[in-house]
């Protein structure tokens, strides 16, 4: 992964010329050729779904070709694969996934693919972060425990201190959504912040996502602190009760 993939640049599904027999003819948007689109347009954008990246996201799942074949005939809808084999998910609020990529394009080695889902930021990572990353995070007193994956409250070094949120872990037995290959600028649904381009993108690992997520615990502004409209009370004065009447 070597870029950032802003909305403007997604890709956009069209005729695409493809060559058959020495010929070339167009082919209309519901059976053109996918990855021939994918081929044609790498040389423009350096950022986006590249057939090499789709056939590592195809991959993952049990039948490679069943699912090449069923994005070729419908690139413009997302996808569902499983973890565990090609890749973990860890699933964070986006705003804070947003600073965890500050942190790794800017300070560390950088991230794998990156998509966004209902709110949510999905980093794809090395399988077994999934089972590791809570328990590093759970050792160094970042994490939420078991509320790791069942959004339990976060907690922090310091109750009053910076927070990591809780994070959603998927790895095997687990599946998720992928954005489609193709999408509009104004569609909705998944969407790629970092597409795949290559065969074998790399990926983080628990240790780089642990210091990501601690990176932006501790850069986090410490909250304001609460400001009364009533006075302070006095801790000496005497309390009557004069719900009573003798």
């Amino acid at each position: 992964m070597t870029a950032w993939l802003p909305d403007e640049t997604t890709l956009h599904h069209g005729n695409a010329p493809r060559h058959h027999g020495g010929a070339s003819r167009r082919r209309t948007d519901e059976d053109a050729d996918i990855f021939a689109v994918l081929r044609e347009q790498a040389g423009n954008r350096t950022a986006q779904v590249t057939a090499a990246g789709a056939a590592w996201l195809a991959g993952a799942s049990a039948y490679p070709r069943s699912t090449l074949a069923q994005w070729e005939s419908h690139p413009s809808a997302p996808g569902v694969l499983p973890c565990g084999s090609a890749f973990d998910v860890v699933n964070v609020p986006t705003l804070f996934g947003r600073r965890m990529l500050e942190h790794l394009w800017a300070d560390g080695p950088g991230s794998g693919p990156v998509a966004t889902h209902r709110g949510r930021m999905l980093l794809f990572a090395s399988p077994g972060t999934a089972q590791r990353l809570p328990s590093l995070l759970d050792w160094e007193e970042w994490g939420s425990g078991p509320g790791t994956r069942s959004g339990r409250d976060p907690v922090g070094p310091d109750e009053d201190g910076p927070r990591v949120p809780p994070l959603l872990c998927h790895g095997t037995g687990d599946a998720v959504t992928v954005p489609p290959l193709t999408c509009g600028p104004s569609a909705s649904g998944p969407r790629w912040v970092v597409a795949p381009d290559i065969r074998n993108p790399w990926l983080p690992g628990p240790d780089v996502l642990l210091w990501a997520c601690v990176r932006v615990a501790r850069s986090a502004p410490a909250p304001a602190p609460r400001i009364s409209i009533f006075p302070p009370t006095d801790q000496g004065a005497k309390v009557y009760d004069v719900s009573r009447r003798r």
